[in-house]
């Protein structure tokens, strides 16, 4: 674990590093995602799984079906089809750039038509021990919101902030996106918002980031 003294109290950017930062713009723009990441291009050897996902929360079952096709159409490759399950309704799809997304919703009806609205953007973190990390954040000024033992974490999130950060123990974040859990390089995912630049017992790095602006 790196040692630091800097502090953070939530995630103000997330950037995904990708080899053609105008191609995976294109795709986020048709995705409908363009405004809640940013891009860095980045050459970073990374193989398999890299441990994280973002996932998107929305209203209902057909804006769920909405955004998994918006993505399928600019390239994606759908992991698992949208789908009811006992928590709700929902879909994942990875990126041509390698990022996965997992869109969902709490509902298992439609009480409206399809939007492209998202009301919440969560960025899971797959860590080895939910624990461990949990402790390293708090440590640093986040603040606990839910928390299942060492399966889950979520901290809180001001409003001016695109992403929510959550903890998911990485095999169950694999199992839960339908991919194999081995993966090896970099995580090609910077999360900014620290005083000062460091990376956490899994290897995600963090450096200092202003207000979010797309």
């Amino acid at each position: 674990m790196t040692t630091t003294t800097t502090s953070t109290t939530s995630v103000a950017s997330v950037t995904l590093e990708v080899a053609d930062p105008e191609a995976a713009r294109r795709f986020y723009t048709a995705f409908g995602v363009e405004s809640r990441i940013r891009l860095r291009a980045s050459g970073a050897p990374s193989t398999g799984f890299r441990g994280f996902t973002l996932a998107l929360t929305v209203s209902g079952p057909a804006t769920v079906d909405a955004f998994v096709a918006a993505a399928e159409g600019a390239g994606a490759t759908v992991l698992k089809p949208a789908a009811r399950s006992m928590w709700g309704y929902g879909g994942v799809v990875r990126a041509p750039d390698g990022t996965i997304w997992k869109v969902a919703t709490s509902a298992k009806k439609d009480t409206g038509q399809a939007t492209r609205e998202i009301d919440e953007v969560v960025l899971l973190l797959g860590v080895e021990d939910v624990k461990a990390s949990k402790q390293f954040y708090a440590g640093l000024g986040l603040t606990v919101t839910r928390s299942f033992g060492g399966t889950y974490a979520e901290f809180a999130a001001d409003g001016s902030d695109p992403v929510k950060l959550a903890l998911y123990r990485r095999r169950g974040l694999a199992k839960d996106l339908g991919v194999p859990v081995d993966g090896t390089g970099s995580h090609r995912v910077t999360l900014g918002g620290a005083a000062a630049p460091f990376t956490d017992p899994d290897g995600f790095t963090w450096e200092p980031a202003g207000p979010f602006a797309s």
